[in-house]
């Protein structure tokens, strides 16, 4: 059955009515016909009922049909434009959005590094005088206060840490985290690493175990920076695990690139949560009764070192069978040693 234009016409007979074309009689009396024809095994078109009835000529139909095509043609139009309008408002609406949210950034970290760096002139100073008490430069220590001299150390040296954190994170959101990269021995820096935690493994009763594929080959980059990633992954797999537990670390080489993997027996993390912990101060457990301490930035600062490195930190978790981390570096060649960058 060929097209008529009349289907593309909704409320065709309304529309009709509302050019004075037929009367509202007329119409009603088109309906009937039209119903009474379709009884009858005949399917007859609104239309094509007016003009038998004499309503209308085929000639006047059409200019109806045309008149009221080019008025919904020009409705869809009004509609699109409205609706360009709109998206281009909203679009710009969230660029200000952005555009806020990207200074209200920049106001966070100068203000965390003004106040970290107005923080450690002070903290450096007490360090410095309990360092001194520690040693008798004010006179003989008892037994008891040497214990209380070595407390408020150990919780110096915490805040130094987190200070510099803090410091760090701020000049990674302001894009000057700064990179001194070159060929390094992570052999022998993993090692150093892995001994600052042998103290924390034994209080804990936590199996700290290493795997190093040998021989190594140098990695090309900032060696500081990548040692604070991997102290930072020990530290979480060693405060997230209970004792009895195990934090193995490996390092492996293929193919030009050097692997490093901590893995755990820890608490694990769930796997709709696992974008979470890389978001900066933030903690899965947000109560007031949470079991582990920390401003939230270590693993947040982590991602941002190894981006700097054209790396990418992968995670794999699972509740109560522990944590998998790893990252990957390329070994420095032969160029790469005897030039420069």
């Amino acid at each position: 059955m060929p097209l008529e234009p009349e289907v593309l016409v909704p409320r065709f007979g309304e529309s009709l009515v509302a050019q004075g074309k037929i009367s509202p009689e007329q119409l009603e009396s088109a309906l009937r016909y039209q119903k009474a024809q379709l009884e009858l095994g005949r399917h007859l078109r609104l239309g094509r009922a007016l003009i038998e009835l004499g309503y209308v000529d085929e000639r006047g139909l059409d200019e109806a049909i045309t008149l009221q095509i080019l008025q919904l043609q020009e409705a869809l139009h009004r509609s699109n434009r409205e609706l360009e309008k709109r998206v281009e408002q909203r679009t710009q609406e969230l660029r200000n959005a952005l555009l806020q949210i990207s200074r209200l950034n920049q106001i966070k970290a100068n203000f965390i590094a003004n106040v970290s760096h107005e923080l450690r002139t002070p903290l450096t100073l007490l360090m410095g005088y309990l360092d001194m008490m520690k040693e008798g430069a004010f006179g003989e220590v008892s037994r008891e206060q040497a214990q209380a001299l070595d407390t408020l150390w150990r919780a110096a040296v915490r805040l130094q840490k987190l200070i510099e954190d803090l410091i760090l994170f701020a000049y990674a959101e302001r894009g000057e985290l700064t990179l001194v990269p070159g060929p390094q021995h992570l052999d022998k820096i993993v090692l150093q690493v892995l001994q600052r935690h042998q103290h924390a493994a034994k209080t804990k009763e936590i199996s700290l175990q290493t795997k190093i594929t040998t021989p190594l080959p140098r990695v090309y980059c900032d060696g500081e920076r990548v040692a604070w990633a991997i102290d930072e992954l020990i530290t979480n797999a060693l405060k997230f695990n209970v004792p009895g537990g195990w934090v193995s670390l490996e390092v492996t080489h293929q193919k030009g690139i050097v692997t490093v993997r901590v893995r755990d027996s820890g608490v694990g993390i769930p796997a709709q949560r696992l974008a979470e912990i890389f978001e900066p101060f933030h903690q899965l457990d947000s109560s007031s009764r949470r079991r582990y301490g920390g401003t939230g930035l270590g693993l947040a600062l982590v991602k941002r070192i190894l981006e700097a490195h054209s790396s990418h930190l992968r995670v794999e978790s699972e509740v109560g069978k522990g944590s998998s981390f790893e990252f990957s570096l390329p070994t420095a060649d032969e160029d790469t040693e005897h030039g420069t960058s």
